[in-house]
């Protein structure tokens, strides 16, 4: 083993020096720039009166002699705007927003001597008339922007999402995809990290699958996928989805309200409120989705190596499951100071799921000879409910852009899950016998508690840049408890080897460092996060004496993150983009919980104790280009995984097979995608997206898996369509091609979405229709393999096929937000690449 040891050891610091010569070649080529000239126009836009930042209004540069635009961009959230490159010569600013008068900064003079100007803070003052009745809408959102490394999704232009949850967004978004098991994968890795406002959330347990179903499209603002994240995001999970929720913080007061129905006894329904005026803004919303979801999917497996004559085992599981959701998310932001602001909000998450599913299981010996044929009838309750507090304060400082952003956040959730299983054996050994009934009750409670500390300091240093810094600490307290009884005449009694409870306490430490700056059009990024991270847990649960034992579980981890991001502005709207990343990806409490699942009773799913976490390791090569009509995106992209955890499957014997992950040795995916956006005719455009990637597996000996390369690919394509005034028709169509992933060989799948918005007259109404699925294609199937067994599964799932939804909006700012005038408009089409 020495000699093992010290080969980790010769690779891990060739790794390391080559991460240190990286980080250097940027410092050196930083310096080597500074001389280049990068003129800079800045300032803070505020109310007037309340002197509170006024965030997302239009700032455009024009030249005064020709009036032709030269520039535009929007003010960030806390009213900072920077023209960058701006060329010598004589310039008018224009800025605008909703509700308030323009200002015109005229006569500004840019050459080599001036260099940056600065022009302060400048006050808006409100509008006489902000009814907005004359105000015309001559462009529409971007629907996807790429800023930093960083795509986001605007959440508006979906019309197919429209009365939705989360995981309906996704599905409709170019680099991902959702399976039917509502696992997301981006980029077809299915290790993705999901939060919420920027936090890991403790909705649905931590399930991120449940997580997506509980939260209503309604509430989002936008999306985040993050591919390769920076430093100052956490280190945990193959690439980031960040769901930004609505704030609602237009002036005055406003308010959105939508209603919808859909086949399938479906219903949703949400309020939007908000109350902006002087130092404090007021926001609420509340959503209710309350329908139905069908399901019907069929399992075989064929056991390889028996050990006893049974060689088949056939499962049906049709199923019909009723979800109520609700959603309440409060908040107040008081400026308690021109440049400080404090934000406090709530929100509640209660979901009610009720399910029943009939299952059949038949097993049969080599001659097709029927061993056993039973039946299950399963009842599901699933009741959860999530409250979580979050505290903000942001400070601004003299300096443009330098702030102090601080969060604490509280969140606490129960979840419980009761089962109850009635099953009935009618043929054994191909003879019918008096029906065996065997009743049987999981009960499964889970309480899980957050705590997030975190505070970020951003410090710009004029022409050599910026530097930041932060601090977070996670802290999460869970117990886990499955509680498993055999119904009989005289009651319950306990089934001990089905019983087990689970208590953990995860901790996750973390300190950045990242330091970004420009030299003429060449642009630099580099960070560095270092995190401590420590899950110990203790399971307990009975012997074959129905004695009690405990076992500890204790992962720690420790590790440094460094990320690089290069961007050259190769001019006429184009530029190339380099990111390197280095991330790591832990076991779940879930994953290490040795509890065994019995739901199926042919499929048991238990925990691994013994996982170890994975180290990722990512390389891109991006190239985005710009035309008049036309946007385009393209990235080469490399991801390593070493000590790749994946979910096996094992044979038992007596007909039941075992789920449970393991730690193999290598994964490796390279990829191209390619994001284009086309505006084809006034008022048509289409967005297209493929992926095309090769998995390279290492093999896995122990249990029974050979080596394999896999070529695989995916697409989808959204189109938007302007016929008449006021009517939007939008339509969208996936396709997943066949892959293989260590076990398993997914099966293609396909479908087609489509959706229709008509805007009423006023500005304030309209009516909204989409359809899911159109053609019931949609599935989720594949064939796994090892020494032991082959399993052939497929399910498909769907709840409203047809969904109409009424929308009034009121208040103030009760139109849609004013653009820039047609002239004025940016040329980056709608793939915005930020700059």
């Amino acid at each position: 083993m020495p000699g093992y040891n010290f080969a980790i050891k010769k690779q891990f610091m060739k790794l390391l020096q080559l991460k240190i010569a990286a980080i250097g070649l940027i410092m050196l080529m930083a310096v080597k720039g500074y001389g280049q000239q990068n003129i800079k126009i800045f300032g803070t836009l505020t109310d007037s009166l309340a002197h509170q930042p006024i965030s997302f209004a239009t700032v455009a540069l024009i030249n005064q002699q020709t009036k032709a635009p030269v520039k535009g961009i929007q003010t960030d959230t806390s009213g900072n705007f920077v023209l960058e490159n701006v060329p010598a010569g004589t310039f008018t600013v224009r800025i605008s927003f909703v509700g308030y008068n323009d200002i015109f900064k005229e006569n500004i003079l840019v050459n080599a001597a001036t260099g940056d100007l600065n022009l302060g803070t400048l006050p808006m003052t409100a509008s006489k008339n902000n009814s907005l009745k004359e105000v015309v809408i001559t462009a529409k959102k971007e629907a996807l922007q790429n800023i930093d490394g960083k795509k986001v999704f605007s959440v508006d232009q979906s019309l197919v999402s429209k009365g939705g949850n989360a995981a309906d967004l996704l599905q409709n978004i170019p680099t991902l995809q959702i399976d039917g098991n509502g696992n997301v994968s981006l980029r077809g890795s299915t290790g993705v990290k999901v939060l919420v406002d920027g936090k890991p959330s403790v909705i649905a347990n931590g399930d991120v699958t449940q997580l997506l179903q509980s939260i209503p499209a309604s509430t989002i603002e936008s999306i985040e996928v993050i591919a390769n994240p920076s430093a100052k995001y956490d280190a945990e999970g193959e690439g980031l989805i960040n769901i930004i929720l609505k704030k609602n913080s237009r002036p005055g007061f406003n308010g959105l309200v939508n209603l919808g129905g859909g086949t399938r006894d479906n219903y949703n329904g949400s309020a939007n409120l908000s109350y902006q005026s002087g130092r404090v803004n007021l926001y609420g919303n509340y959503n209710l989705k309350n329908g139905n979801t069908y399901s019907n999917g069929i399992q075989n497996i064929t056991f390889l190596n028996p050990s006893d004559s049974l060689r088949y085992s056939k499962e049906t599981f049709p199923s019909v499951t009723r979800n109520k959701i609700q959603f309440l998310k409060a908040g107040v932001e008081y400026s308690l100071t021109p440049k400080s602001v404090l934000g406090i909000s709530g929100s509640v998450n209660l979901r009610n799921t009720h399910r029943n599913e009939f299952l059949t299981v038949d097993n049969f010996a080599a001659n097709d000879y029927p061993l056993q044929l039973s039946n299950r009838a399963n009842t599901v309750n699933n009741n959860g409910k999530t409250y979580e507090l979050d505290i903000d304060y942001t400070q601004h400082f003299k300096k443009p852009k330098e702030e102090l952003t601080i969060n604490a956040s509280y969140s606490r959730g129960s979840f419980r899950n009761l089962q109850e299983y009635q099953s009935t054996v009618d043929i054994v050994n191909g003879h019918n016998i008096a029906s065996l009934d065997t009743p049987l009750i999981s009960d499964i409670q889970n309480k899980a508690t957050n705590y997030n500390i975190q505070a970020d300091y951003v410090l710009p240093l004029g022409s050599f840049g910026e530097f930041s810094a932060g601090y977070r600490s996670q802290f999460t307290i869970a117990d886990n408890n499955q509680f498993a009884y055999d119904v009989t005449g005289a009651g319950t009694s306990p089934i001990y080897g089905f019983t087990s409870f689970f208590s953990s306490n995860n901790q996750v430490h973390a300190v950045y460092l990242n330091y970004e700056g420009q030299t003429g059009n060449f642009s630099y990024q580099a960070g560095l996060r270092a995190e401590d991270s420590h899950l110990n847990a203790t399971f307990n649960s009975y012997n074959a004496n129905n004695s009690l034992f405990s076992d500890p579980v204790h992962v720690p981890n420790e590790g440094l993150y460094p990320d690089i991001l290069l961007t050259e502005k190769l001019g006429d709207n184009s530029k190339l983009q380099f990111t390197f990343a280095s991330r790591v990806s832990r076991p779940t409490a879930r994953e290490l919980n040795s509890a065994t699942d019995f739901s199926d009773p042919v499929n048991y799913e238990r925990g691994n104790p013994g996982l170890t976490p994975e180290k990722i390791n990512d390389l891109e090569l991006a190239y985005n280009k710009t035309w008049t009509n036309v946007s385009f995106s393209s990235s080469v992209y490399y991801n390593r995984i070493d000590n790749v955890i994946k979910h096996l499957q094992i044979d038992l014997d007596d007909g039941v097979v075992l789920t449970t992950a393991e730690n193999l040795k290598q994964s490796a995916t390279a990829g191209l995608e390619l994001i284009g956006h086309f505006d084809l005719l006034k008022g048509w455009d289409l967005t297209a997206n493929t992926n095309i990637f090769e998995r390279d597996n290492a093999a896995a000996p122990q249990f029974g898996i050979a080596a394999n390369k896999s070529l695989s690919w995916n697409a989808n394509v959204t189109t938007n369509l302007s016929i008449v005034k006021r009517l939007w028709l939008q339509f969208h169509a996936d396709y997943r091609a066949p892959e293989i992933i260590i076990q398993d060989r997914n099966r293609s799948t396909y479908g087609m979405d489509a959706g229709a918005k008509y805007d009423l007259p006023g500005n304030r109404a309209s009516l909204s229709f989409n359809a899911n699925d159109v053609f019931n294609t949609r599935k989720w199937a594949f064939l796994r393999s090892s020494d032991d067994i082959l399993l052939d599964f497929e399910r498909r799932t769907i709840s409203s096929r047809a969904t109409i939804a009424f929308s009034y909006r009121f208040g103030n700012s009760s139109a849609a937000p004013k653009q820039a005038r047609k002239n004025e408009a940016k040329a980056d089409g709608r793939i915005d690449d930020g700059s």
